[in-house]
């Protein structure tokens, strides 16, 4: 199994929904992106970046890595932000009911998380600026996933290609009666869409 048998569950529920024709057009633009670089034996990198790189890009990492790992597609995945916080101790919590075997506390002020996808496959999860989380060397698609970071970063360096792809903030419903289930469906929504992307592609091109 490629991925842990809890996760395995978790992609079920979410893998035959349905996607806006608005989004998929976003959605197709990182489809070729992927498919481009795979089809010229180039390494794929995908970047993605929200304001404070606590919760909608820390989710975009996840299910990424995840669906890389699913599909048998060799991606790179990060994220980052403009600001240095923390990765938000809500979406720790959801992926561990999603599934995910995680280490590490929220006891620091900008805590590392090391999250299994799979036996043999793991990442690091914390909160860091776009510009520190890929090597310098590397070229990338930016994927912006809030308007703010989107409308204060008109220019990306590394970016080879960059799409506004924005989600909903599941942090207006912090302390709310709704907060587990705004955090699942936010996460469900970038999972399913990410899902999306890697399916397509895997249609189109051969790994072996």
């Amino acid at each position: 199994m490629r991925v842990l048998p809890n996760i395995e569950k978790t992609i079920k529920v979410f893998l035959k929904k349905e996607i806006a024709n608005s989004r998929k057009e976003i959605l197709e633009i990182l489809i070729k992106y992927i498919i481009g670089k795979i089809e010229n034996n180039k390494q794929v990198n995908l970047n993605f970046i929200c304001t404070h790189n606590s919760r909608r890009s820390q989710f975009c990492q996840i299910w990424s890595s995840t669906a890389s790992q699913y599909y048998n597609i060799p991606v790179n995945c990060y994220s980052g932000g403009t600001e240095i916080t923390e990765c938000n101790k809500r979406v720790i919590k959801s992926i561990i009911n999603n599934g995910f075997l995680v280490t590490g506390n929220d006891k620091n002020k900008n805590p590392e998380y090391l999250v299994a996808i799979s036996a043999n496959k793991t990442i690091k999860l914390f909160s860091k600026l776009f510009k520190k989380s890929i090597n310098n060397d590397r070229t990338f698609i930016a994927v912006m996933t809030c308007s703010n970071a989107d409308k204060n970063c008109p220019y990306i360096p590394g970016a080879e290609k960059r799409i506004s792809l924005k989600y909903d903030d599941p942090k207006e419903f912090d302390n709310t009666a709704l907060e587990i289930k705004k955090y699942e469906e936010c996460s469900y929504k970038i999972a399913t869409e990410i899902f999306y992307v890697f399916s397509e592609v895997s249609k189109k091109i051969k790994i072996h």
